[in-house]
């Protein structure tokens, strides 16, 4: 393949922050931010809407923080295996996989059914 068949379709997606406390982080933003709303709350995971930027707040021992680019179902498969990841299945019906960027942080590779209430 050539460097314009590997190309994939990436759209920044989200911020994931880890909190120790989600209903604290999740209230703090909708306080603080005009208009922000709550797309998703659980007690492990909430994901809010503020300001047109999505975040995602998670709970340590589940995801670390990370920056998200939302890809296709076939690009999510084609990266995974150029890159040697193995995607998970995720609780809202997404699948994705995480890449270890410099300095530790990381980056998920992510895709949404096409149904999706979120996006």
């Amino acid at each position: 393949m050539n460097a314009e068949t590997e190309t994939a379709q990436l759209r920044f997606d989200h911020v994931a922050q880890q909190v120790p406390d989600i209903g604290a982080a999740v209230a703090w933003y909708l306080r603080m931010i005009p208009g922000a709303r709550v797309l998703y709350q659980d007690a492990t995971w909430a994901f809010v809407e503020a300001a047109g930027v999505r975040l995602a707040f998670v709970l340590r021992d589940q995801h670390p923080g990370h920056l998200a680019w939302r890809v296709s179902d076939e690009d999510l498969e084609r990266l995974a295996q150029r890159y040697g990841a193995t995607i998970h299945p995720h609780r809202d019906r997404t699948r994705s996989f995480y890449l270890e960027a410099p300095g530790g942080q990381h980056v998920e590779i992510i895709s949404f059914p096409p149904d999706y209430p979120y996006l």
